[in-house]
């Protein structure tokens, strides 16, 4: 399939899809095919980078790009969040306690339950959250 008709594909699933919001259409990634989530962002440096893969009335999917030594501080959530590492290592701080994790792991973090996040090296993750 041609670029141009995978475009006219996604835009009649999201035209038909009325649960979709208009922002929703375009900052989640393209319905019926696959997507490599540790490229749909970049490192920056210095900065975090983000991008919503997935929003709905049951949760979020972001994707996250961290620069070494960047951090999001102690906050807290009211709902469950999974976070898959996709590339590099990262340290949570979990109702205080830390959780280093790497490539390939997959942590929870309790909704309720303070956390915090900090880039051992440059890092990305999947953040999913869902409601309960």
């Amino acid at each position: 399939m041609n670029d141009a008709s995978t475009r006219r594909r996604v835009q009649a699933i999201r035209q038909h899809n009325p649960r979709m919001t208009e922002s929703q259409k375009k900052t989640q990634v393209e319905p019926g095919r696959a997507h490599a989530l540790a490229q749909l962002v970049a490192f920056q440096d210095e900065a975090i980078v983000s991008r919503i893969a997935y929003k709905g009335a049951g949760g979020q999917m972001t994707v996250f790009a961290f620069a070494a030594g960047q951090e999001l501080s102690e906050h807290t959530s009211p709902f469950d969040a999974f976070v898959q590492v996709l590339e590099g290592r990262v340290e949570l701080r979990i109702g205080g306690q830390p959780v280093e994790a790497q490539t390939g792991d997959l942590v929870l973090m309790p909704g309720g339950v303070p956390h915090a996040v900090r880039a051992l090296a440059p890092f990305k993750m999947l953040l999913t959250m869902y409601r309960k």
